[in-house]
């Protein structure tokens, strides 16, 4: 359950997370792959409650790109998969979001995946499509500049047929695939990569980011109170 006590004076009510290094960790603790994201995933879970108790509402992660889907093997592909498939069915985990009034909003070129994912996915997404306190935005087969991309070519359509007649900031967002996710105010990266590597390239102009060398599964509680209390201490000019 939600622990309000936990509240920082100023945390950021979006916080967007690339959760990195899942494999590493498989590998440090000689573990199979399959454990080291099945233990990324429950984290994650946890996570997201953590993270509604320091007063957050959304939170966006980037759980698989487009240019995972083009350069992993085909094995840690399907190893994934099944993962986000058991997931979406396990009772535990939509127990946690039922009793957190978590709903799930899954985002991404989903016919790059395969159809009992989506399938999948769509599940978990309507099962806790009433729930209100709090959003998971799940990033699936996303890719930046393929969203950017994706934009840009329905625009030029739309711009033939007229159905546009000017193109603006607004214009860009509305064909965006990631249109209805929100500029993150804070942006972690686990596993000490200090990139964002293409993650939400039109929102994050202005996001804060923070940077962790834990890798994904080892990172607690105590590493995202640090996250938020470093952000608490900055200032957002948003070029003044």
């Amino acid at each position: 359950m939600v622990d309000n006590n936990r509240k920082l004076s100023v945390a950021p009510k979006h916080l967007a997370l690339i959760p990195d290094g899942n494999r590493r960790w498989s590998k440090s603790h000689r573990l199979s792959l399959s454990n080291g994201y099945e233990s990324g995933i429950k984290k994650f879970v946890d996570f997201s409650i953590w993270l509604r108790g320091f007063g957050a509402s959304t939170v966006t992660v980037w759980a698989l790109s487009t240019e995972n889907i083009k350069n992993r093997s085909g094995t840690e592909l399907s190893v994934l998969y099944r993962l986000y498939k058991k997931a979406s069915y396990d009772k535990d985990i939509i127990s946690k979001l039922e009793k957190n009034d978590t709903k799930v909003v899954v985002t991404g070129e989903l016919d790059k995946i395969p159809s009992g994912v989506r399938k999948a996915l769509k599940h978990i997404e309507q099962i806790t499509s009433k729930n209100k306190s709090f959003t998971i935005n799940l990033l699936i087969a996303y890719g930046g500049r393929d969203d950017i991309l994706h934009a840009v070519k329905d625009i030029v359509k739309a711009k033939a047929t007229n159905k546009i007649k000017q193109i603006n900031e607004s214009i860009i967002e509305k064909y965006m695939i990631s249109s209805a996710i929100p500029n993150p105010d804070l942006i972690i990266r686990t596993s000490g990569e200090f990139r964002t590597s293409g993650f939400l390239p039109w929102q994050s102009s202005y996001s804060e980011l923070y940077f962790s060398k834990k890798y994904w599964p080892d990172f607690n509680i105590r590493d995202l109170k640090t996250a938020i209390k470093d952000y608490s201490y900055r200032q957002r000019r948003y070029g003044k």
